[in-house]
């Protein structure tokens, strides 16, 4: 495996710059002459890079959370400060935001390759690591948003989990959710994973877990602790702001409002989203444990698209965060197909949707955002049927090299 693997290594190579470099050009092609003419929203050119540069100071090299708020976890804030910092080196008094969103760019295009490559090592098969170098998401999202670091220490966490290295996929999956949110959701399947081990005694069973939980509260702790005690309200601001979004156009508490349905407030919404994704996660694992019990972490991506779905907020590039994870654990690829249809299309649906608000074409309506979203989440709600009663696909169980 390893020798077909390294034959294919210039041409996935090749693949996935051409599919970064479209992802640069989808987001860079507006710079020119700056955002005029809702171009960002008609084009789909946006970029949370772009009013970052000015709007959280980077382009004066404040420090987040130290001297200014960032509505992102720590890790996520440092990536961008570093980003910011290397920019500013490069081009000094001529820095601006169209070379911060290159750089931006860059950064990811080396996390997608970072992610492709430990898809290699494990010995994924050829067509799924077409499938990720070739990916229409990461064209859409390389220069997005800052995801793929948090994307990248999930995979890195699935794939320790897979080689039964509990403790570091806890460590790592931790170290994510220090990033983006989402991949802490990884962690009660990894304990779950220690205390269901076969072959082994009760007492190393819970000492296994009970080390990942110190582990991952370390990992965490390591990386946030030092911040929120210097600043404590800049730290908060992630999780303060969170709590109090009402949602985003391509959600479906937001689509279910918007088309007169269950119209509910922020409290209740918050309170009716958790209830729905606990209900739907636990019954995911109770009917996939059967299926999946020596290797729990496949239904981490069943779990993830469950929280999409039932989150309050679906900002567009959160398909990057399930997109690697379907390359790695889906069954059959005609719906992640569809998956992709759907993601295109509630892409530009939701941008269009802006367009029309600032009175440019082209634009769509939230009935418009309806149908999209609708391909998007059959497609999911297929994914996690097919997740929880399918079998892992064939490479997850060959041995290691």
């Amino acid at each position: 495996m390893t020798g077909r693997i390294d034959g294919r290594v210039v041409a996935l190579t090749l693949g996935m710059a051409g599919t970064c470099l479209l992802g640069w050009a989808f987001k860079a092609h507006c710079m020119a002459e700056g955002w005029v003419a809702a171009i960002q929203y008609t084009s789909g050119c946006y970029s949370d890079a772009v009013p970052f540069w000015g709007q959280r100071h980077v382009d004066q090299g404040l420090i987040p959370y130290f001297q200014t708020p960032m509505e992102y976890p720590v890790l996520t804030g440092l990536q961008i400060w570093i980003e910011g910092a290397v920019v500013r080196g490069l081009f000094g008094s001529a820095a601006n935001d169209a070379a911060f969103l290159s750089a931006v760019t860059l950064a990811n295009a080396l996390l997608a390759g970072l992610i492709l490559w430990m898809f290699a090592r494990a010995g994924m098969d050829r067509a799924r690591l077409w499938l990720w170098a070739c990916a229409p998401p990461l064209i859409l999202y390389l220069g997005h948003n800052w995801d793929l670091g948090a994307t990248a220490f999930c995979v890195a966490a699935m794939l320790a989990a897979r080689r039964e290295q509990l403790v570091l996929a806890a460590m790592l999956a931790a170290l994510g959710a220090a990033a983006k949110l989402f991949p802490a959701l990884l962690l009660p399947l990894i304990g779950l994973a220690a205390l269901a081990a076969p072959d082994r005694s009760w007492r190393a069973r819970i000492g296994t877990a009970g080390m990942c939980t110190l582990v991952a509260i370390a990992a965490w702790a390591a990386v946030n602790l030092p911040v929120a005690l210097a600043a404590p309200e800049n730290w908060s601001e992630f999780y303060r702001f969170s709590q109090a979004r009402a949602g985003t156009a391509g959600s479906t508490w937001e689509i279910l409002s918007n088309q007169g349905f269950w119209v509910t407030g922020i409290p209740q919404r918050n309170l009716y989203a958790s209830l729905a994704f606990l209900i739907g996660a636990a019954g995911i694992i109770a009917f996939g444990w059967w299926r999946h019990r020596a290797q729990l972490w496949v239904l981490f991506t069943p779990i993830l698209a469950w929280f999409l779905l039932t989150n309050k907020v679906w900002s567009p590039q959160f398909d990057l965060w399930l997109y690697p994870l379907l390359v790695m654990t889906s069954p059959r690829r005609t719906p992640v197909a569809l998956f992709v249809i759907g993601d295109i299309a509630a892409y530009f649906t939701e941008f269009w949707w802006f367009a029309g608000m600032a009175n440019t074409w082209p634009y769509a309506t939230t009935h418009d955002i309806l149908l999209a979203a609708s391909v998007r989440g059959i497609a999911m709600l297929w994914l996690i049927v097919d997740a929880v009663r399918l079998p892992a696909p064939a490479w997850i169980g060959r041995a290691q090299d």
